[in-house]
């Protein structure tokens, strides 16, 4: 198969680059139309086209309108007009245009042949790379997607801008807030008093949430989770590597449902319970709520998966639970440096695919003894740096009369502690956990203040 394509020239087409051409050089609005689909030098593939296109974009990058003349000069100018093929081909491109006002067309065109180019490029370093020994396999599907994902987005990535290109989009950025009048920019986590200092999980932040042991951290993630597919109807995708997708959907339909978890395992359920769960599978069934179940998966099963959802799903936030069960590839790095090396490479996917990304996280021992800091984070200092949110479940188990009724059917009074926030304040928000229904709610102060009078 390689050798039928081996002698082949790549596909283009060489009248519809001289389209496109001859359009920028006889209609100065068709350069703009050009600027704006963000066409390059490199999308032509004759040399000629190439650098006419190069003179065409620096005339017009010092306010210069292109025409036949200026370009000849300009060429003369970067000692280019012989590769260009010469004054007299740069005139013949304004006699081979039906219309300008078909621009966007052409240009659209000469992208896709580009595109066709960059995507046998990448298909003939897959065939090297396979070849090579010393290239592990699944190093090279990582590089294989980050490639294509790359090429997916249309090569809109710039490396410099200037700032008044950014200028403007901060300006409507602003106004947009205004009109908004504090309405939530981001995806609502469902707590209020979170959102309103958050203004929601905003795309390419990475969010960890950390808590001790059996203090709720899946339970959040999971109604934040649920308000989000269910209620705001935004796909998402859960990567569940601590519990099987049938126990984390027996513990999503006990907190929708408000039916005690027990209940639900051991069978013994009420007309009434098994009532109001087929009601909430109807709701939970039309949710664009995505489950990976995967125990032991590495980071670059996690990142291959992130990128399909993202590309197939339109995934708009991905939770993971947890950090600490992200295997990593070279198991001979002591943990610290791999959970360094997951925390770094899990900040810039989420970057890469422009969305939040949600990862629950353990904390230390030491957080059992007082509330619970940044230095508390489990294993590594650098996710304390690469993360953009960090938020801290806390929960102290008073020893006092009653504490014999801290059982799973109370109400446990839980702070939810914003530790770290690039972008905003840092603070607490009060909130209380039915236990037997995995369900965090904001705190009722007035029982609170009524239970602690009493005692």
């Amino acid at each position: 198969m390689a050798k039928d394509f081996k002698d082949k020239t790549p596909p283009h087409d060489d009248e519809l680059e001289q389209a496109t051409l001859g359009s920028l050089l006889s209609d100065y609005d068709a350069v703009k139309t050009a600027i704006q689909m963000h066409i390059y030098a490199e999308d032509f593939y004759s040399r000629a086209n190439m650098r006419i296109f190069e003179a065409i974009k620096s005339l017009d990058s010092i306010g210069k309108r292109p025409d036949i003349q200026t370009v000849v000069q300009e060429l003369k100018q970067m000692g280019k007009l012989d590769e260009a093929g010469g004054a007299s081909y740069v005139s013949s491109l304004t006699t081979v245009i039906p219309s300008s006002a078909n621009i966007d067309y052409y240009i659209q065109m000469v992208k896709n042949y580009s595109l066709k180019r960059s995507l046998l490029k990448v298909a003939s370093n897959i065939g090297v790379s396979a070849y090579d020994e010393s290239v592990d396999s699944r190093e090279m599907l990582e590089e294989i997607q980050r490639s294509i994902f790359k090429l997916s987005d249309d090569r809109q990535i710039f490396s410099e801008r200037k700032i008044r290109d950014i200028l403007w989009q901060a300006i409507n950025k602003i106004e947009h807030a205004m009109q908004a009048k504090g309405a939530i920019s981001g995806i609502s986590s469902g707590f209020d008093e979170l959102d309103q200092m958050t203004s929601g999980f905003q795309p390419d932040e990475f969010i960890v949430i950390g808590a001790r042991p059996s203090v709720g951290k899946t339970a959040l993630a999971l109604n934040m989770a649920s308000h989000i597919a269910i209620n705001q109807k935004k796909p998402l995708a859960f990567f569940s590597l601590e519990m099987s997708d049938i126990a984390l959907v027996q513990r999503l339909i006990s907190s929708e449902a408000s039916v005690d978890a027990q209940n639900i395992r051991r069978g013994f359920l009420s007309s009434n319970e098994h009532q109001k769960i087929i009601k909430i599978m109807s709701i939970i069934d039309e949710a664009p709520f995505h489950i990976v179940d995967m125990p032991n998966m590495k980071l670059l099963d996690l990142r291959a998966q992130a990128r399909k959802m993202r590309a197939q799903q339109e995934v708009e936030i991905i939770f993971i639970d947890y950090l600490g069960l992200i295997g990593h590839e070279n198991n001979s790095l002591p943990r610290y440096e791999q959970i360094s090396e997951i925390s770094r490479s899990l900040k810039s996917l989420a970057r890469e695919l422009h969305i939040p990304i949600v990862v629950l996280c353990q904390l230390t021992r030491e957080a059992q003894k007082e509330a619970p800091t940044l230095a508390h984070l489990r294993d590594s200092g650098s996710i304390e740096q690469d993360a953009d949110l960090v938020l801290f479940l806390n929960r102290e188990f008073k020893k006092s009369k009653d504490a014999s009724d801290q059982t799973p059917a109370n109400i446990y009074p839980t702070d939810l502690i914003i530790a770290k926030q690039r972008n905003g304040p840092i603070g607490k928000i009060e909130l209380q956990l039915a236990a037997k229904y995995a369900k965090f709610a904001p705190l009722d102060k007035k029982s609170q203040e009524k239970k602690e009078n009493a005692s």
